[in-house]
């Protein structure tokens, strides 16, 4: 039997503007980013709505804003009825609204922390992360692995967004040799990207303790279907589970590639993104032709 999935995309799919059109056209939206505004204690409608590119690059504003557009879109769905969601990096938290298990608040109230903790992190070590493109995983892996053990600095693959298009992260230093080298080796492009700094690597570790405690002090319900998590790319469905790899997310790769081959394995045939953008879609696509994306 084919099954339907749901996607929810991460960081880097915000835009000035972004669900102006939700709050205009629906009295739930609007009660939603209201009930948002007052959660987080400051008006981040304005600042999605009228915003500049600028300020909704700021991480403590990015991460719920996107988390915002992508649920109260998905909730102004006339008949969602996921078989399985997955979400790139933050999207897991819109996600795992999606299926039940965060309630709408809890999830922002995460969401905010873990940016705030995410940009504290960002500000201790200067990092980065890179884009490259046209080099096989293992090749990627290898000369990230000989860059950490010549120079002693960190650099690491990050996201493995779609074959021949993976994200590396780690100090400036290392991404910076990295970039060098690949290059060197045959990749097509290795270029930095204009990020706070080095997410889903070991110099997040900072992070981890302040998002563990606030997981712990939420409830987590049985999910109404499987969550496919980035660190382990398999379906989920025990609470505990869920929380344990909410934390190892912020230090591990986003195994995106991976996630999708498994949710067509586990028989996804159509994927529909709800959130600003069509990022998901495009990387689906190139992961596998066959299926429907929307």
């Amino acid at each position: 039997m084919s099954k339907h999935a749901y996607v929810f995309p991460g960081q880097g799919s915000q835009f000035a503007g972004m669900g102006k059109n939700l709050y205009d056209s629906s009295n739930t939206a609007k009660e939603l980013f209201e009930k948002a505004n007052d959660l987080l204690g400051f008006r981040i409608s304005d600042i999605m709505f009228e915003g500049t590119d600028e300020q909704l690059k700021q991480t403590a504003v990015t991460q719920p804003a996107v988390f915002l557009h992508s649920v109260i879109a998905y909730k102004a769905l006339p008949d969602a009825q996921p078989d399985m969601v997955a979400g790139h990096s933050l999207g897991e938290f819109s996600a795992l609204v999606a299926n039940g298990v965060l309630s709408f608040e809890d999830a922002l109230k995460l969401v905010s922390i873990r940016a705030g903790a995410m940009q504290k992190a960002c500000e201790l070590t200067p990092s980065t992360m890179a884009a490259v493109l046209g080099m096989e995983d293992d090749k990627v892996e290898a000369i990230c692995a000989g860059v950490q053990a010549e120079t002693g600095e960190v650099v690491v693959p990050a996201n493995y967004n779609c074959p021949g298009q993976l994200v590396i992260s780690g100090s400036v230093n290392g991404v910076t040799v990295a970039c060098e080298k690949l290059k060197a080796a045959g990749a097509r492009r290795a270029l930095i990207l204009p990020v706070g700094g080095a997410f889903h690597s070991p110099l997040m570790a900072p992070a981890k303790e302040e998002l563990a405690a606030a997981i712990a002090s939420v409830t987590f319900n049985q999910p109404a279907c499987p969550v496919y998590q980035n660190v382990t790319a398999t379906a989920v469905t025990n609470p505990d589970e869920i929380k344990k790899n909410l934390v190892e997310q912020l230090t591990a790769a986003v195994r995106w590639t991976q996630s999708v081959q498994a949710m067509i394995t586990g028989g996804a045939t159509q994927f529909t993104e709800v959130g600003p953008g069509k990022v998901l879609q495009g990387l689906i696509n190139k992961i596998d032709k066959t299926v429907t994306t929307g």
